[in-house]
């Protein structure tokens, strides 16, 4: 395949010879020749264009848990890319290498979306996770990759900062099967001042996700020392998420790591991670973890109703399996997700493939 730049969507001309972005809140107004804050979306002759297309940052095939989802098909593997740029500017981005790339040896990797389906179904994954930067940016590949997935009986995952509008929402959603959404922090200033961008639209995509989909959705919030981690603000949090989107949503609470411009900043307490999966525990949310960090306790999942230890993690490892028919073997509870019969044996695997 020849990388290529397509017409974009989600756009609209404005009155300056410029045109405006509309597939993020950011709505970056751009000149000819100009690229959004993404890098990835340019004004060319009047018209928007994804200039990735058919560009990866690379593929690997690893756990399902790892992005990270724990009631979307255990211990199965999946196979992951991404491309550059992202329309977020975390201060603190682990993937930044990626995300914040302005260099095109960062995506060498090419293929074409049928061409990516069809490799995750000869390696036996489950499907392919848009990951490493954020999908949202290159929505128009990605959606045409799960719309071949789709076509193949595979599944599609999107791991995202929800950051996207209301008008692009529906069909950057509408071939994804589940989705891990990453809810940065709780305060409008935290999202402003080290993510150069708004909480509200966050919020809004959970709550479409809860009410306007089916697709299966987990939440993982990066608990950062000194920045967001004020149990005041963690509380304001799982309340939010026990009154817009229920108990049977899993929360993720993962470890910092110093990294890109928060190196001075200490790795997060392990002692504060479980603090804090005890307080949404306790606000009666049915399944909390934490990440990060090595906790099989806390990393493994219980039935919400005789608290029986049904999927056992070890670092995305998984022992005990005691799931059937999507419920708890024990008790006949039913477990919010999506499970098979037999657990995945991929384990914590990673391996990186070429297509």
């Amino acid at each position: 395949m020849t990388a290529t730049s397509v017409k974009g969507k989600w756009w609209q001309p404005l009155n300056d010879e410029k045109i405006q972005c509309n597939l993020c809140p950011r709505h970056c107004q751009l000149k000819e020749g100009v690229r959004g804050f993404c890098y990835v979306r340019q004004n060319t002759g009047g018209e928007m264009f994804l200039t990735t297309y058919g560009r990866s940052s690379g593929f690997c095939v690893d756990p399902i848990e790892k992005k990270p989802l724990n009631h979307f098909y255990p211990g199965s593997s999946i196979l992951s890319f991404g491309t550059a740029g992202c329309n977020l500017g975390c201060k603190f981005c682990q993937n930044w290498d990626i995300s914040k790339s302005r260099e095109m040896d960062k995506i060498q990797e090419l293929a074409s979306p049928e061409a990516i389906a069809t490799k995750a179904k000869e390696l036996g994954c489950i499907g392919v996770a848009f990951t490493y930067n954020d999908p949202v940016i290159f929505a128009e590949y990605a959606i045409d990759v799960a719309k071949e997935c789709r076509k193949l009986g595979l599944k599609t995952v999107a791991v995202t900062a929800g950051y996207i509008t209301e008008e692009a929402r529906g069909e950057f959603f509408e071939f994804i099967d589940a989705v891990n959404v990453d809810l940065k922090a709780f305060t409008q200033t935290f999202y402003k001042k080290l993510c150069m961008s708004d909480l509200q639209p966050v919020l809004d995509t959970l709550k479409y996700l809860k009410h306007h989909t089916n697709i299966w959705f987990e939440i993982t919030n990066l608990v950062i020392p000194t920045k967001n981690d004020s149990l005041d603000e963690i509380k304001a949090m799982i309340d939010w998420v026990v009154e817009n989107l229920g108990l049977d949503i899993p929360l993720h609470f993962t470890a910092f790591h110093p990294d890109y411009r928060l190196l001075n900043i200490p790795k997060t307490p392990p002692e504060l991670l479980k603090e804090i999966r005890g307080l949404a525990i306790d606000k009666g949310i049915k399944y909390v973890y934490t990440g990060n960090i090595v906790d099989p306790e806390s990393a493994s999942t219980y039935c919400p109703n005789c608290k029986a230890l049904i999927i056992e993690r070890n670092w995305h490892e998984l022992g005990k399996y005691d799931i059937k028919n999507g419920a708890c073997s024990q008790c006949n509870t039913g477990i919010s997700g999506i499970f098979s019969n037999k657990k995945g044996h991929w384990g914590r695997k990673r391996s990186q493939i070429t297509i």
